[in-house]
């Protein structure tokens, strides 16, 4: 490639993508607990504990040079000399991240969960207006794992999700009017949204992406008789941060079904955490199997379609059941 060579461009590639945009786009970064989100991009987090960004919506991770060329649209060349041409100091601009933790550890917030309303009609309305049975949500709110809350004013849905002695790690806000996503800071995403199976003892763990989907998920079973008992576990999104530590809490577990969505992203995602758990020699002994929706793009979509077509028919039946009680 004429203007760099191999070298510059693998010293681009490792170069600090989180120092980069501190120093060439200030301000485009914001903290997401103890991460940080690209304002522009909000599927692109930074994951300040293992200090790697990952592009959620794309499912995998990125780094500087990615950065410049598939979301700024760089060229290869500009891109490098940019990144290793000397555009900026060189000692301070590509410390390694352990050092800016050092001098700049951005102050960690205690987890807490949003104070819960004492009336959640506005939350349990919409969760009936998504398809979710009346006795699925019962059991969520006995549980402790979904409530209502209020966040800048706006009513929203909590999903929580708790550790082995019930105490909650984890909360995500689904609004309920708008367009809201967002986990509480301090959350801990190994504890994700997690609905626990009917019967204890369970061996098998379904894995959606959103709590939505798993709910989804529970109330097909109630609406067509499966004979199906399991965990349903939410990843909030792409990650499998939250799979692996649930399998690592739960060892008897032995049968993982991934349940993502009906698109490109839910297939390459599928793949990649199937690859991820077959090559780990603590979860070779897992059966992992993939089973994305049949009808709709998620199993939400797939749960309203299948209550609009028990409802086309019943309709249907109602006449000539007149007719024959006539």
């Amino acid at each position: 490639m004429p203007g760099v060579t191999k070298e510059q461009i693998q010293a681009a590639r490792e170069a600090d993508l989180f120092t980069y945009l501190q120093f060439h786009e200030p301000g485009v970064l914001k903290q997401d607990g103890p991460n940080f989100r690209h304002k522009e991009h909000d599927s692109l987090v930074y994951v300040t504990g293992k200090r790697y960004w990952y592009w959620n919506s794309r499912g995998r991770s990125i780094n500087a040079l990615d950065y410049l060329i598939q979301i700024r649209g760089y060229g290869l060349v500009d891109a490098v000399h940019a990144l290793v041409g000397g555009e900026i100091p060189q000692e301070p601009a590509y410390r390694s991240t352990a050092e800016i933790q050092v001098s700049k550890e951005p102050e960690k917030k205690t987890f807490a969960l949003p104070w819960a309303r004492r009336c959640a009609t506005a939350a349990v309305f919409y969760l009936q207006k998504r398809g979710i049975s009346s006795e699925v949500i019962r059991q969520c709110l006995q549980a402790g794992i979904f409530y209502e809350a209020r966040y800048h004013g706006e009513p929203v849905c909590v999903f929580v999700g708790k550790d082995d002695s019930g105490k909650a790690k984890f909360a995500c806000m689904r609004s309920i009017s708008g367009n809201l996503k967002k986990d509480v800071y301090g959350s801990d995403k190994g504890y994700n949204f997690c609905y626990p199976p009917q019967s204890p003892g369970s061996r098998h763990v379904a894995v959606f992406e959103a709590p939505i989907d798993a709910l989804s998920h529970a109330t097909l079973q109630e609406l067509e008789g499966w004979k199906w008992n399991g965990y349903r576990l939410s990843l909030g999104g792409t990650s499998h941060v939250a799979l692996t530590s649930f399998l690592e809490r739960h060892p008897e577990i032995r049968r993982v079904t991934l349940y993502m969505d009906h698109d490109l992203a839910g297939f390459v995602n599928a793949r990649k955490i199937k690859t991820m758990l077959h090559e780990d020699k603590r979860f070779r002994h897992i059966r992992v199997s993939v089973n994305p929706p049949r009808m709709g793009k998620d199993y939400n979509e797939k749960l309203l379609l299948v209550r609009e077509q028990l409802q086309t028919s019943q309709h249907q039946r109602r006449p000539k059941e007149a007719a024959v009680s006539i």
